[in-house]
């Protein structure tokens, strides 16, 4: 895409010098395929797509035949409709270690494709994960700053945003599509979406045939965005039982559609069945869902805290993911009701984060990050996320930044 950069390609690019096989995850439109082939430009690599039906059913009848026809350097994009092509691949890597970078591999559907290469591919892959573009990729300053902390140093040209500036930003959202053609209808895009989405991932893939159905579910869904999920809430709103409300947010998850966020609990297994947060991992498709029709509706609305939480755990989660690296992440909440909005952790220290729609951020938001102390771990500077648009220290242990600083 002309112009744009994204901050995960240099890591790609290395990571193409080590392994023989490179899988690229993520949402559909959020660029696996692009930036691929802008890593291919100048080479003999070929590009195949398994949406196309023919290539598909060879793949999927025939792979040695279609691996004849096709030989590496080739780039497979939605590898997940063609598992029996992993074994294949397998085969040529083995026999073949010296050649690196060899099949380049995109996909949509991440448990379903993660479980073919895992039994497939496991020590000959690496595995990367790609979300839509970020503030900085959106402003075209791609590879500034990294994995967000509250204590990494601010840019020196950092662009200040006014809160309807930065609610645009969100209301326009993420794919790259929409980012680079001004002249799209952005409701028709976001139609014409969610129809394709529902038919190639979700009715097809998944043999659902309640599309009108589903498509109710998600848009109920969007309207969580920033709550503990509730899955009776949920399933009682589409009309449904518990375990279907289950089972479809399984599929918005496997799809990138949404992020779960896991509380924070030194214990993994109460991580685990212990009630997430949802986020939506597209803003501009969860305030099309939820029928916000510009920004300053959406700025102005019910759902303005939430979408910028939402927006806020977006970014942070693209910080590390297109860095190649991924975040431990969290949310706090204990027995009498202290809530911190994010945790990172990193090498045994603790990142308590706030995000507020406010420009006016004191120390009673950070009341709760001192509840960490019970954890009996380093904690490390904390952070408000908000609309003021300076960097100013709160505390000896808090800051307030920026939301477009992340």
């Amino acid at each position: 895409m002309a112009n744009y950069k994204r901050t995960l390609q240099p890591d790609l690019e290395k990571g193409a010098k080590g392994f023989r096989v490179l899988l690229l995850n993520g949402q559909r439109q959020v660029g696996k395929s692009t930036l691929f082939e802008d890593m291919a430009k100048g080479t003999k690599r070929k590009y195949l797509t398994l949406d196309d039906i023919a290539v598909r059913k060879l793949a999927q009848t025939d792979p040695w035949l279609f691996l004849q026809q096709n030989p590496p350097p080739v780039i497979i994009d939605e590898a997940q409709y063609a598992p029996e092509l992993f074994p294949y691949i397998k085969m040529y890597a083995d026999e073949n270690p010296q050649d690196k970078g060899a099949f380049w591999l995109t996909g949509s559907q991440r448990f379903r494709l993660m479980k073919g290469v895992q039994e497939s591919l496991a020590g000959r892959i690496g595995i990367w994960d790609l979300m839509g573009f970020s503030y900085r990729e959106k402003i075209k300053k791609p590879f500034s700053g990294g994995p967000f902390l509250p204590s990494m140093a601010k840019l020196p040209d950092e662009k200040k945003l006014s809160p309807l500036a930065l609610y645009t930003r969100i209301w326009e959202g993420s794919l790259p599509e929409l980012i680079a053609d001004k002249e799209i209808d952005r409701q028709r895009f976001y139609a014409s979406y969610v129809q394709t989405y529902i038919e190639r991932d979700v009715r097809d893939f998944h043999n659902i045939d309640k599309s009108i159905q589903f498509f109710d579910f998600v848009s109920v869904a969007a309207a969580q965005t920033g709550q503990l999920l509730n899955y009776s809430s949920l399933a009682r709103d589409i009309g449904i039982d518990v375990k279907t409300a289950q089972a479809w947010l399984g599929i918005l998850e496997r799809s990138g559609i949404v992020f779960l966020l896991r509380p924070y609990y030194q214990n993994l297994t109460k991580r685990i069945i212990k009630t997430p947060k949802i986020y939506f991992l597209d803003t501009g498709l969860c305030a099309y869902l939820t029928k916000w029709l510009t920004p300053e509706s959406l700025m102005n609305g019910a759902m303005a805290g939430a979408i910028l939480e939402t927006y806020a755990i977006g970014e942070i989660l693209k910080s590390y993911l297109h860095n190649g690296k991924e975040p431990a992440m969290y949310y706090y909440r204990d027995a009498d009701q202290n809530e911190i909005d994010v945790v990172l952790e990193q090498d045994g220290t603790l990142f308590p984060i706030e995000i507020k729609k406010s420009a006016n951020p004191n120390t009673a938001d950070i009341k709760a990050f001192a509840q960490l102390a019970k954890l009996q771990k380093k904690t490390g500077l904390g952070a408000i996320l908000c609309l003021y648009p300076e960097r100013i220290a709160l505390s000896r242990e808090a800051v307030s930044i920026p939301v477009w600083e992340i």
